[in-house]
């Protein structure tokens, strides 16, 4: 199982959560968000995978971003169209992760059309925000996913989820990583390290 770790901010706090090897770290290029990066990615370990976040920015932006910062992988956040991600697809070859706000009432065939488009699809709770709202939806809709395609599991996802991730994960559902952001702050941006630690040995067990 694989962790993404989001909402990186701060150089000295990139560096110091790099050192627990998460297999993505996400950068969020929207300026609306609390955690909205605007800086240089220092150097981390190139198993890293660097990821853009971005909600319905033009694509020379997301190329741009891709350019400079030698991004991996981007995850589209906003309510991009399938052709918006088919040029995307056709310009690079990074990952793209294309983001379904999930409620109580998600239909898991409205998304199929986007399969041949993205990488992975990237569950997240539906709210007043694109991201980030701190929450986690119902894991039970995901007993409905129909589909191989492999996804991120995102939203309000803590230490104290841990259990109940363990019983998703029993399921034998194509989750291909665990995304986790608001939960593990000391403030908006910066992670608390030991915790992201404590969840990865915990989650791998």
């Amino acid at each position: 199982m694989k962790i993404k770790i989001c909402g990186m901010k701060l150089t000295s706090n990139i560096i110091e959560v790099s050192k627990i090897n998460p297999d993505y770290m996400g950068f969020i290029f929207w300026e609306k968000s609390k955690r909205f990066f605007n800086g240089n990615i220092p150097n981390i370990n190139g198993n890293i995978k660097k990821t853009g976040v971005f909600v319905d920015s033009p694509i020379n932006v997301i190329l741009n971003k891709i350019k400079k910062h030698n991004l991996n992988a981007i995850q589209l956040h906003g309510v991009e169209s399938i052709d918006f991600c088919k040029k995307i697809k056709l310009l690079t070859d990074i990952e793209i992760i294309k983001v379904f706000k999930v409620n109580d009432n998600f239909n898991f065939n409205k998304i199929l059309s986007f399969d041949k488009v993205c990488d992975y699809y990237l569950f997240d709770t539906k709210g007043k925000l694109p991201g980030g709202n701190g929450f986690h939806f119902d894991w039970e809709i995901l007993k409905k996913y129909p589909y191989k395609k492999k996804f991120f599991l995102s939203g309000g996802i803590g230490l104290l989820d841990i259990n109940n991730l363990k019983k998703i994960l029993k399921l034998n559902l194509p989750i291909h990583a665990i995304d986790v952001n608001s939960k593990f702050e000391l403030r908006n941006g910066i992670k608390n390290v030991n915790d992201l630690s404590n969840f990865k040995k915990q989650l791998l067990l």
